[in-house]
């Protein structure tokens, strides 16, 4: 159906919309790679995420219109011709090999440049067929959200719908917003552009704290703020239109970075807690899944988001240089490619040609001989200046990087590791840990100045580790004598079990109190009981109810807002000896509530 569909327009264009349709598709190819290359290099010298998505939306603007602009200027070309043609039918029939050829040339030239021409409409065809591809995949995403949006959602609760109002005014949100609780979604979305709606799943609501809850929440509110959904459906727009260039998926994906990126900075200045926010980013990237069309609170790289919410250090300038470097060059192919593009498109003159035909050209034997030939002495421009001092040392570090197991180094890799210090001595030591990093985690090990005695005292305590996983010990402070007091109560995490716990800020002291009162939880348990805020506190006081709940019947209590207070109300009433199934009913129905709750 997509095929015959596609014959049929391909039937309604006209040649002349055909080739300059196919000339703007060719175009396009160096044109989007410049375009991105620019952006690449403006997002690299700005700090602010905002500038950087601004700078990114524009560029897909210009993308979207560059193609545009090319098809016009073609089509206006093939309309001047037509014109000439009315007075001239030789000129009409010159024009498809070469514009601007004399009668007396055009015979010269049509059979280099007419297989290129006769391509074109092949080129619009397949574009068409992709482009119809994409829109029908699009257009299924659409359809099986909405259809997700109507049928699996209900109300939320009064208190949590009180939370969201109260982000929606301090937001300055006067817009009608719907807040819905789902179970086919792990983490909150907003999907709806025209009347949006926040969904909170069921995993949100159980497994975040009510600071975390806010703050993800503030995140989905502020996407509403920045008409962000109007942005995302142009996204897809653009990439369906240009699919075919890889500069088009690449700007997007940076958009919808930059967008976590400015909505994050937004949920943090609203709810303050930058600390709880990253835990709920964690949390909520294991329960990751999310519709492509929607707003989801864990969309984005994860590292990257933490770091930057944490104000943790990252790759810094050096890295925006490299990144510089590699956008200039891609814009310097662009450019060349572009030029190219034009020679086929516009073939010089016939003059141009025969004068270049009789130029002489020099020959092998000519006087004109090199200066190492001719016994002249070479000597270095003084536009490069370099000392053999400089060239022997940089040979030097590539020679000990080879020796210490790391060769074909790109000029890349090498500048990487050159600007972030990593030396041969620091690989070899690390080597000797049992470590077996490649480049891009070695310059990871450096920026987080992991050292090869923290590696070595890692694994003294009993870690087994991985180059990512030392880099993720690191990033959340796991230092061995937070592992030695762990190993004193008894507690033997894993290095994943390790991370976990330092992310939910589980201390040996909690660990210590939890003990205490009798009680012996898994690393699994104290990670769940410190992410609902358990303390020692609130289990003691449980205790001096008269209750003895095991582990999970506190973590139950607590999600369920079974505080000892109304436990005691509960006892009050008549009701003693309630299972805790009971009184979490007793609790949900609001059964003991006062007036002034009601």
């Amino acid at each position: 159906m997509t095929a015959e569909m596609t014959s049929s327009l391909m039937n309604w264009l006209s040649p002349t919309a055909m080739q300059s349709m196919g000339w703007a598709l060719l175009h396009f190819l160096w044109q989007g790679t410049a375009l991105a290359a620019l952006a690449a290099a403006a997002m690299a010298l700005c700090r602010r995420a905002s500038t950087r998505y601004l700078l990114g939306v524009g560029a897909l603007v210009l993308m979207l219109l560059a193609p545009l602009a090319t098809f016009f200027f073609y089509s206006e070309q093939h309309s001047g011709v037509a014109d000439t043609a009315k007075s001239s039918p030789l000129a009409a029939a010159a024009w498809p090999i070469a514009r601007g050829n004399t009668a007396a040339s055009g015979s010269a030239q049509p059979s280099s440049i007419a297989p290129s021409l006769d391509t074109l409409p092949w080129l619009v065809e397949a574009w068409l067929l992709g482009v119809a591809f994409f829109s029908l995949r699009s257009a299924g995403g659409f359809f099986l959200l909405e259809r997700e949006r109507r049928r699996q959602s209900t109300v939320v609760s009064p208190r949590v719908l009180e939370i969201c109002r109260t982000l929606q005014d301090q937001l300055g949100l006067d817009r009608a917003i719907a807040y819905c609780e789902c179970a086919w979604l792990q983490a909150p979305a907003v999907i709806g552009w025209f009347r949006p709606v926040v969904f909170l799943p069921v995993t949100a609501l159980s497994g975040l704290s009510e600071d975390q809850l806010q703050a993800v929440i503030a995140h989905e509110l502020a996407h509403i703020q920045r008409f962000d959904p109007f942005v995302n459906v142009f996204q897809v727009c653009v990439e369906t239109l240009l699919f075919y260039h890889p500069a088009v998926w690449w700007l997007n994906k940076r958009i919808r970075a930059e967008r976590e990126h400015c909505c994050d900075d937004m949920a943090v200045a609203l709810c303050g807690n930058a600390v709880e926010y990253a835990r709920a980013l964690t949390l909520m990237e294991e329960w990751r899944s999310a519709p492509v069309f929607a707003m989801a609170a864990n969309r984005g790289p994860l590292t990257e988001r933490i770091v930057r919410v944490l104000g943790l250090k990252t790759l810094g300038a050096g890295m925006r240089g490299i990144g510089l470097t590699g956008s200039i060059l891609c814009l310097s192919a662009a450019l060349v490619a572009g030029n190219a593009l034009l020679g086929m498109a516009h073939p010089p003159s016939a003059s141009a040609g025969a004068l270049w035909q009789a130029t002489p050209k020099p020959k092998a034997n000519s006087s004109q001989q090199p200066a190492s030939q001719s016994g002249a002495t070479a000597k270095p421009s003084p536009a490069h200046p370099q000392s053999n001092d400089q060239a022997s040392t940089s040979v030097s570090y590539i020679d000990a990087m080879k020796a210490a197991g790391l060769g074909d180094l790109t000029v890349d890799q090498l500048i990487a590791m050159k600007i972030q210090d990593v030396t041969p001595e620091y690989v070899r030591e690390l080597h000797e840990q049992g470590l077996q990093p490649d480049v891009d985690h070695l310059i990871g090990l450096k920026v987080q100045d992991v050292t090869p005695e923290y590696v070595r005292e890692i694994r003294a305590a009993g870690l087994a580790v991985t180059a990512d996983q030392v880099i993720a010990l690191k990033v959340q402070d796991v230092t061995p004598s937070y592992l030695k007091a762990l190993h004193d109560l008894g507690i033997q995490p894993r290095t994943d079990d390790a991370i976990a716990m330092r992310v939910q800020d589980v201390t040996p002291e909690y660990v210590r109190g939890i003990q205490a009162l009798g009680l012996k939880p898994s690393v699994n348990e104290l990670v769940a009981m410190r992410v609902q805020d358990v303390t020692p506190e609130y289990i003691k006081a449980l205790q001096s109810a008269g209750y003895k709940f095991d582990i999970n019947d506190i973590i139950s209590a607590k999600v369920q807002d079974v505080t000892p207070e109304f436990i005691e109300r509960a006892k009050q009433h008549g009701f003693k000896d309630l299972t805790l199934q009971k009184l979490i009913q007793l609790r949900q129905l609001g059964i003991l509530d006062s007036k002034a709750d009601l």
